[in-house]
């Protein structure tokens, strides 16, 4: 199929970008890496009168100042190379699509797009990242656990953008693990955990992040499985912390795979990435 009519734009700056998605109101659609939505505009599944193209509005830029600092379009190949990038997000982005995929896809487009079963919102929601928005009211910071209401909805006002995610530095007491399920290499998952350990000197963990994707309509951590980490050495309590899990979430039925099994999936997978951050 082929798209609706629409209109094209390519603003050289961030403000300019900000007017057109103003001018165009609820019918403009900004537009990055396309990974997503020209997909969805060639089934007219949303159909724009209007795109913003954000390639030239400056948000391409990398910077470390206690956190990592990433442009909403910087591509995700891009980030995957970047080695002061957390290793959870370097561990979890070869499972982003495929490499074509990520050589076009942007971090703030799949941040925005919110798919319940993409691995860089749940890898910002497990560091604790956030979201900085810019638009008609100005520019705000929102917490990653915040941003995502559910499946491909965000707390983006109207007429807003992302236009950069803050991801913590990897901390030196720091270890952890991405684990992902899908049918096929490149799929969308069906179930994904993320966990982060830190630990002190006699190897008990101080502290805790465990959260789950896919089997879930946002990235979602998992409080009670992180309390029962804490105080252990991780790997003796992973089968315990994979049990739990799997009780914590409500997949919905798919012709895939039942809920059943998600939930088992998703027990397993919690268990095999607190050993591995063990």
């Amino acid at each position: 199929m082929k798209p609706a009519p629409f209109a094209y734009t390519r603003p050289e700056s961030l403000a300019e970008a900000l007017a057109a998605l103003a001018d165009g109101g609820e019918d403009a659609k900004p537009i990055a890496g396309g990974q997503s939505l020209v997909p969805a505009l060639n089934l007219r599944l949303v159909r724009p009168t209007l795109l913003v193209d954000l390639a030239r509005a400056g948000l391409d830029g990398v910077a470390a100042n206690g956190v990592l600092r990433v442009g909403a379009t910087v591509r995700q190949a891009a980030l995957g190379r970047e080695e002061r990038a957390h290793p959870l997000v370097r561990a979890a982005l070869p499972y982003v699509g495929h490499v074509v995929t990520r050589n076009r896809g942007t971090v703030g487009g799949s941040i925005a797009h919110a798919d319940g079963a993409a691995e860089l919102p749940l890898c910002l929601v497990a560091l604790d990242g956030t979201v900085v928005v810019d638009g008609p009211d100005g520019r705000r910071t929102i917490a990653a656990g915040d941003f995502f209401v559910t499946h491909f909805s965000t707390a983006l006002a109207p007429g807003e953008l992302v236009v950069e995610t803050t991801w913590p530095l990897r901390k030196v007491d720091e270890a952890c693990a991405f684990e992902e399920i899908a049918l096929r290499a490149g799929d969308f998952a069906q179930s994904m955990v993320a966990v982060v350990l830190r630990r002190d000197d006699a190897g008990v963990v101080t502290a805790a992040s465990v959260a789950v994707g896919a089997a879930t309509d946002r990235p979602t951590r998992l409080p009670g499985v992180e309390a029962l980490l804490v105080g252990s050495s991780g790997a003796d309590a992973a089968a315990d912390a994979g049990a739990l899990a799997a009780t914590l979430v409500d997949p919905p039925e798919s012709i895939h795979a039942s809920a059943r099994y998600l939930r088992a999936v998703t027990g397993a997978l919690t268990a095999r990435a607190v050993e591995r951050a063990s």
